[in-house]
């Protein structure tokens, strides 16, 4: 197990809309979630997770801020935004207030989540709250947003590229965060979310966001805005641009049915919590689909090494295994250009990105890394112009390396 520092389904309970709606400031969580937190810190779904991850922890006693719409009916799924503050304390409702309550969008912020929170923690909390409103609520998954700022938008985006099937985007504020390292885990967010970066003028992580983050998440094919607020320094943005942002989320609804209906195992019904059993059944379905077409073969092969990582416990994962291990002894292997051709158009998204980051105007206090960020870009442009799939990338390549080298000097 490695810690990150990022279908049938069971019907667990009945959805009630008996639950209070309206504001509320304090909120207790009614019990440990059921879905898959554990995964969001590991390369595996954890069965009896250390001890040290949730020292001295009790679900039941965590508080977080919320405010219910009242459901304009008993079959209608409410959208959903989750804001991480940065803090101890819940953020976000003062600027997401207007467009939550135009819009009839649930929206919860966690106490006791902040910075200062060990990772397991914090992610252990937030999926209690996300659970305990599912429990509660019948909650949309394709339209589940979550957010947060500075280092809560960290958190944001390693739940969500960690746990896709939950949410249909992420909206960190002047903060980004890295994707997941597995295949398809990246498959499944260019495919499924929506991510709204939030900056401002004065924000000291505008370059990370605007130059680093927004256009390599671009270029890698998810579908990505960045906004940049202007006067605005490190802070979470007014109420007109949150609610743009948000408007500009949701405009990915469409696209994120379409595929749950083709690939039921991309999204998990607000009123559904299912076993791990359940969740590898289906994702290893999914990829026995995919793998019957030449055009996504290649991803089909990655969710099933997906399931024979995260649950190498079960069933699924030795059914997987035995369909690898078949393919890969057939002597036609079509894949591999796939899997070549995405790790080349990767690789070229961040030395671009990772390029233009070290170039352009850093604050005080990252101006002393650009040396060995432009050191970093270097040695991924030489990779590029050893690799050599793409020509127009390595001219570039041979082009943009002694102005790099000038900045490691």
């Amino acid at each position: 197990m490695r810690l990150i520092s990022c279908a049938c389904l069971t019907l667990f309970v009945a959805t009630s809309f008996a639950a209070e709606t309206g504001y509320q400031k304090e909120v207790a969580v009614t019990g440990p979630t059921r879905l898959d937190w554990t995964f969001v810190v590991s390369n595996q779904s954890v069965v009896d997770p250390p001890a040290d991850w949730l020292r001295d922890y009790e679900s039941r006693q965590q508080k977080y801020e919320r405010f219910i719409p009242a459901p304009k009916g008993k079959s209608e799924s409410l959208p959903l935004v989750i804001f991480i503050s940065a803090g101890d304390s819940p953020a976000g409702w003062g600027p997401l207030e207007s467009v939550c309550k135009q819009k009839g969008i649930a929206f919860a912020s966690p106490y006791g989540a902040g910075n200062n929170t060990p990772m397991p923690r914090r992610v252990r909390i937030i999926l209690d709250i996300l659970d305990d409103l599912r429990r509660q609520f019948r909650i949309d998954p394709d339209r589940t947003y979550i957010s947060g700022f500075s280092g809560g938008g960290r958190v944001a985006c390693q739940v969500a590229f960690g746990l896709p099937e939950l949410f249909g985007g992420v909206m960190p504020v002047c903060a980004g965060g890295d994707l997941r390292e597995e295949a398809w885990l990246r498959h499944r967010a260019i495919e499924r979310l929506s991510v709204a970066f939030l900056t401002g003028t004065g924000d000291f992580n505008l370059g990370e966001v605007e130059r680093f983050r927004g256009p390599m998440l671009t270029e890698m094919g998810i579908r990505t805005k960045v906004t940049v607020a202007p006067k605005m320094g490190h802070a979470i943005p007014e109420a007109k641009i949150m609610q743009t942002a948000i408007e500009w989320l949701e405009g990915g609804v469409a696209d994120r049915r379409k595929l749950a209906q083709r690939y039921p195992a991309s999204h998990i019904p607000g009123d559904q919590a299912p076993s791990r059993e359940e969740l590898a059944k289906g994702l290893l379905e999914e990829g026995e689909s995919r793998i019957k077409n030449r055009e996504t073969m290649f991803s089909g092969l990655m969710q099933l090494q997906g399931v024979m990582t995260r649950w190498p416990d079960l069933a699924p994962a030795n059914k997987a295994r035995q369909i690898l291990v078949e393919y890969e002894g057939r002597p036609q292997k079509p894949w591999e250009e796939d899997d070549v051709a995405e790790q080349r158009k990767f690789l070229i998204a961040r030395v671009r990105a990772l390029d233009a980051y070290a170039s352009g105007k850093l604050p005080d206090q990252y101006a002393k890394q650009r040396p060995e960020m432009a050191k970093a870009a270097v040695e991924l442009w030489e990779i590029v112009i050893q690799e050599g799939g793409d020509a127009k990338a390595a001219a570039e390549a041979k082009r943009r390396i002694p102005a790099l080298k000038k900045l490691i000097e």
